[in-house]
Order: C-alpha cells, then sequence, then structure tokens
C-alpha cells in the first residue's frame, strides 16, 4: 500500500512539471500568434499565421529553424552588436585641400619694365644740304639712331620734299616706316594755336615710348621756341627737327637740329615743344 502511494505521487510530480513547461511553451506560442495578428490590424494586411510546434528538452523550450523571426526572437537571447555596427567608428577622413597649380599663361606673362627716367640716344648728326632738306635731314638723323643710313637726296625723293618743302607729319610716318619692320610709327596732330594739357602729355608719352623702343622722334614745328638755355629758334614757314633723347622721365627733350650745324643740339621742355608743334604734327 505504501509502495502504491509513493508510486502514484511519484507520477503526479512528473507529469506536474511536464504540463507546467508544456503549458509554458503553449502561452509562448499563443502570445506570439497574438503579436502577429495584432500587426495585420494596420494599413498592411497582416501576413498568414503558421502553427508552430514546440519541443520540450529537459527544461529549456526548443523552436524549430523554421520558426517565425518574431518566435524565435522571443525564445533565443539576444545576440551582441558586431563590431562593424559600433557607432564609435572612424569617420571616413576629409580629403585634403589641394592647391591650384598656377596658370602657365599667366605666369609666362611678366609686366612690362617701367621705363628709364633719362634716355639718349646714340645717332649721327648731319646737317641740311639745302635750305628746304629740313625734312630729309630730320629724318635722316632720326634713323641714324636706330642704326640705319639713308642719304638725304633719297630720303627727299621718298618723302616728296620740293622748294617748298615737305608737305605734313604724315609723310614723315610713312617713310619712317618704310625703313623699319613692323610699322611702329604713328602720326600724332596738335590742332590749334596751342596745346592742350593733354596733348602735351600725349607728346611726353609717346616721346618716352619712342626712345625707350630705340626709335627717335622727328616733329613738324612752326614759330618760335626758346631752349633751356635760352637760345631763340624762329621758323614762322615750318621746320621739322628729330627728338634723340629725354630726361625727367619725358618732361625735357634732347633736340637734334639740322638748321645750324654751329648749334645742333638743345634741350627744351616738351611743353615749349608741344607749343611749337601747334598747327602742325609728329612722327612717334
Amino acid at each position: 500500500m505504501k509502495h502504491t502511494v509513493k508510486r502514484q505521487l511519484r507520477r503526479l510530480a512528473t507529469e506536474r512539471s511536464y504540463q507546467i513547461v508544456a503549458g509554458s511553451a503553449a502561452a509562448l506560442v499563443l502570445a506570439a500568434g497574438a503579436g502577429a495578428a495584432l500587426a495585420g490590424t494596420g494599413d498592411t494586411p497582416a501576413t498568414a499565421q503558421t502553427t508552430t510546434v514546440a519541443e520540450v528538452r529537459g527544461d529549456a523550450l526548443v523552436l524549430p529553424a523554421e520558426a517565425p523571426v518574431a518566435q524565435r526572437a522571443a525564445a533565443e537571447p539576444s545576440a551582441p552588436a558586431p563590431a562593424s555596427a559600433s557607432p564609435s567608428a572612424s569617420p571616413s577622413p576629409s580629403p585634403k585641400a589641394t592647391t591650384a597649380a598656377p596658370d602657365p599663361d599667366l605666369t609666362s606673362k611678366q609686366a612690362a619694365p617701367k621705363p628709364p627716367a633719362k634716355k639718349v640716344l646714340d645717332y649721327d648728326y648731319q646737317a641740311q644740304t639745302t635750305g628746304y632738306y629740313c625734312g630729309p635731314a630730320a629724318v635722316r638723323n632720326a634713323l641714324s639712331a636706330a642704326g640705319i643710313e639713308r642719304d638725304q637726296d633719297t630720303l627727299a625723293s621718298q618723302l616728296g620734299t620740293t622748294y617748298a618743302g615737305t608737305n605734313s607729319a604724315e609723310d614723315t610716318t610713312r617713310v619712317l616706316n618704310a625703313a623699319l619692320k613692323g610699322d611702329p610709327y604713328r602720326t600724332r596732330w596738335i590742332r590749334g594755336g596751342s596745346a592742350t594739357p593733354a596733348q602735351m602729355d600725349q607728346l611726353q608719352a609717346d616721346v618716352v615710348a619712342a626712345i625707350s623702343d630705340g626709335r627717335s622722334v622727328v616733329v613738324n614745328v612752326a614759330g618760335s621756341a626758346t631752349d633751356t638755355d635760352g637760345g631763340w629758334h624762329s621758323f614762322p614757314g615750318g621746320h621739322y627737327i628729330a627728338v634723340v633723347g629725354y630726361e625727367d622721365d619725358g618732361r625735357l627733350v634732347k633736340i637734334a637740329d639740322s638748321a645750324d650745324a654751329s648749334y645742333y643740339s638743345y634741350w627744351m621742355s616738351t611743353i615749349d615743344l608741344a607749343n611749337w608743334a601747334a598747327t602742325r604734327g609728329y612722327s612717334a
């Protein structure tokens, strides 16, 4: 009798433990199914529920591999986050700032050097051979500063010089350009009885540019002017002279005058020269 009662008590204890574990499994399955059913109550249709059979092994509940993810997540412990997902991962290094290479076209272009404050050309002076050859003589003296030799008769023929002289600065510009490459000379006119400040500045700039380039300037003058030494020069009917140098950034000019071999060179202010060339012009 005692042995029978002990066997029944042992059987009840074993079945009770199994029922507790099985009940827990059933509750887990029902909870997972209920969660899936609630998930389908939104705008997205709920997926078909899958019946999952749980197996009890000892005190643990084991779900098959094909169990839904929600059920397996409820039964399995959380796995640690992979190292690659760590938020402390180092960000990608920023690209290094690069310095743009200099433009070869810009670096190869250098600023033009400033003209010297004074410059006098080497030239070969010659007085005019006739009273009306001032034009040919001035062009001849100007060309000698560029190393070009011409006789006055040849130049007179090219200039169209007659007993009345040489017509205008247009002729001297034309003949000078015929002797030099690149046609560097241009004709400047000074209209009116006197030069304006702008025309004075233009003459100064033209003299500096030409002399710095190794070219003499030929000026057609008329009337009277005084040089820096007080010398008086008067040509009422017109005259041609050559400018072969300058000082003080072009405020003073050196003149080679073919009219008088005894007084063939002198200095004059650019202002006085501009007024002396009024009504005429020059080749620079």
